[in-house]
């Protein structure tokens, strides 16, 4: 239950005393906006039995209908409508919503959460609401200015070049060491400017040099190709003539060309 509370009612998005490095000005716009929803989007389900007056209305959700003496909840702020247990959950997320806190908008019942991200973004590294003017957006996510960094050496990334990893920004030295596939073919890192081709869990540099048979050294980007013994080749010719007790390869596919890696 306090696991579920902190996820659908974060403090931060209600309480200053959770934001500490705030400026002034974010500060008062947070107090306006914690005070702004509390009054008009603020409610608490009541769990009480369908009274006789609904009896056979529709669950506000489900659409099936509630007989009287049922369980329900209803939600004042929503006016005569009753939910089953089960559906008094968050719009967006599907929760159930804990102690039936809830927030409405346009006639839907929202999570703390996100109801507070229909209005403001929240940053992907603090989880905080984000009040300044400027943010950083990538992969469908933001941050303040501040907060992208590097996932790994903390970096500041604004203005500099990163690649995203798992959803959030790693700088070029840390992906080119840590996480960089090695080119089957010369050995060095596929590095973030580089592109890439893969095949059956093996990576390649797609220059010519690199990704091309074994045996006659003939480019293989988006050609037929023969795989033995994790070497490329261009026909089960050359793999016979790299292997003379080879009577057949492991695999006849064609080349996957990969994108470059995703930066910004």
């Amino acid at each position: 239950r306090a696991r579920a509370l902190l996820q659908q009612l974060p403090p931060q998005d209600c309480d200053e005393r959770y934001c500490p490095d705030l400026a002034e000005e974010e500060r008062r716009q947070l107090r306006a906006f914690s005070a702004r929803r509390r009054q008009e989007a603020l409610g608490q389900g009541l769990a009480c039995p369908v009274p006789g007056p609904c009896h056979g209305c529709p669950c506000r959700k489900c659409g099936r209908r509630l007989n009287k003496g049922d369980p329900g909840i209803s939600a004042s702020r929503l006016g005569d409508q009753f939910w089953h247990p089960s559906c008094f959950s968050c719009h967006l997320c599907h929760q159930q919503l804990v102690d039936l806190i809830y927030f409405q908008q346009d006639g839907r019942i929202y999570c703390g959460r996100h109801h507070a991200e229909l209005f403001r973004p929240r940053c992907a590294s603090c989880d905080q609401l984000i009040f300044m003017e400027e943010c950083i957006e990538a992969e469908g996510r933001r941050w303040h200015l501040e907060h992208f960094c590097c996932l790994e050496c903390d970096e500041p990334l604004r203005g500099q070049r990163y690649v995203m990893r798992s959803g959030r920004p790693c700088c070029r030295g840390c992906f080119e060491s840590l996480f960089a596939e090695p080119c089957q073919a010369c050995g060095d890192p596929i590095g973030a400017d580089s592109e890439e081709v893969s095949h059956q869990g093996l990576h390649w540099h797609a220059r010519a040099s690199c990704f091309c048979c074994s045996l006659c050294r003939a480019p293989l980007r988006g050609q037929p190709l023969t795989c033995h013994r994790g070497r490329l080749f261009c026909s089960d010719t050359c793999s016979r003539g790299q292997d003379a007790s080879s009577t057949a390869s492991d695999s006849s596919d064609s080349a996957f060309a990969s994108a470059p890696s995703p930066e910004c």
